[in-house]
């Protein structure tokens, strides 16, 4: 094979295209995948052809194409970048946001869904009942968050203010749908404290 021309290597006219020529490299490149000899060989026979194309080119006997007018700008084609996923979400919230567990999900769950039961099915006894009830579920998303992370102040802080909003959200939301909802018998205080319960559970399970 070392008699032979660096067309003959490739198996390819001396009258040949360059894409010919890159054909017939990438073909010979893939039968002898793993042979180091066989493949040095290849590469050596192509950058000759090359240099002879750009030799005969500065004669002015061929034109050559732009991609192979500079030898060190020949390379193989990087292989394509797969496009990386779109992030559904900032970086700074995927940092919050937890993959929990459905221990993480269906134990604070319960809790909460027994707090938002005594809040609903027992208004007799008044303000005092919600409030020990809120008191209850703020430790109890306290709890839960700083089991997570051992992040006491940051577990206090995102219940505190899921605390707040839960009761201005649940108070509008109640002031506005419960008139049109009268065979529901809940009073403005006991739906925004049921909200306020959901919301500090999905606080507690899904936050870090």
């Amino acid at each position: 094979m070392s008699d032979q021309n660096p067309y003959e290597k490739l198996g390819v006219s001396e009258e040949a295209s360059f894409d010919e020529i890159q054909d017939a490299r990438n073909r010979l490149f893939e039968q002898h995948n793993g042979d180091a000899k066989h493949l040095e060989v290849i590469e050596a026979a192509y950058d000759a052809i090359l240099m002879d194309r750009l030799r005969m080119r500065q004669e002015g006997k061929i034109k050559v194409p732009e991609r192979i007018r500079f030898p060190e700008l020949r390379v193989q084609s990087p292989p394509k970048e797969s496009p990386t996923p779109r992030q559904q979400s900032p970086a700074w919230l995927q940092r919050m946001l937890d993959q929990p567990t459905p221990a993480d999900i269906l134990l604070p769950g319960a809790w909460f869904l027994g707090l938002s039961s005594i809040s609903v099915f027992y208004p007799e006894g008044g303000d005092q009942v919600l409030q020990l009830a809120l008191v209850v579920g703020v430790g109890t998303s306290i709890y839960f968050l700083n089991r997570k992370e051992g992040k006491f102040g940051r577990a206090v802080l995102f219940t505190l203010v899921s605390l707040i909003i839960g009761l201005i959200a649940g108070g509008l939301v109640a002031s506005w749908l419960l008139p049109q909802i009268s065979f529901i018998s809940l009073g403005i205080n006991q739906f925004s404290t049921v909200v306020t319960f959901i919301l500090l559970w999905l606080v507690s399970s899904f936050l870090r």
